[in-house]
């Protein structure tokens, strides 16, 4: 798997490449040799691109755009993941998230996006939440969907 990792955000506590590439790897087919771009962006960067690709105003914290690659060509870009560095903070923030477990979640959330999950419907939404959970405790974190910070 290559992971090229662009980080434009001003903000501190960023995890590496490394743990990004963990968290990618962990949820990817291992029978397939993948590349795709993880970009770190602010809000405003974010907000454009969520106005431009999802008609929705405001930064959201993450967006997927899996490639388009026309068929019967076989190259192994999967696509890119943009993650909005200062909402996941906030999230982490008001959902009462240790950071470094909310970049993972998202992280994840987003390769799955990328390989075709989605939430769009209660079915699908119950089926990627499932991935995520399990991904997430494989990965020695716990369940996204329940997690509290320890005082």
């Amino acid at each position: 798997m290559e992971l090229v990792f662009i980080n434009e955000s001003q903000l501190k506590n960023i995890p590496e490449k490394s743990q990004f590439e963990t968290w990618v790897e962990h949820v990817l087919p291992a029978d397939k040799y993948w590349e795709l771009v993880l970009t770190i962006i602010d809000e405003e960067n974010m907000a454009e691109l969520n106005q431009q690709f999802r008609n929705k105003s405001g930064a959201t914290n993450v967006l997927s755009f899996p490639a388009q690659i026309p068929e019967g060509i076989d190259v192994p870009l999967l696509g890119d993941i943009i993650i909005c560095a200062p909402v996941v903070a906030r999230e982490a923030e008001e959902q009462q998230k240790q950071l470094l477990h909310h970049w993972a979640h998202l992280t994840i959330h987003g390769t799955l996006h990328l390989l075709g999950y989605d939430h769009m419907d209660l079915t699908e939404a119950v089926a990627m939440e499932q991935l995520e959970i399990n991904a997430m405790e494989t990965l020695g974190f716990p369940n996204p969907y329940i997690e509290v910070k320890q005082s």
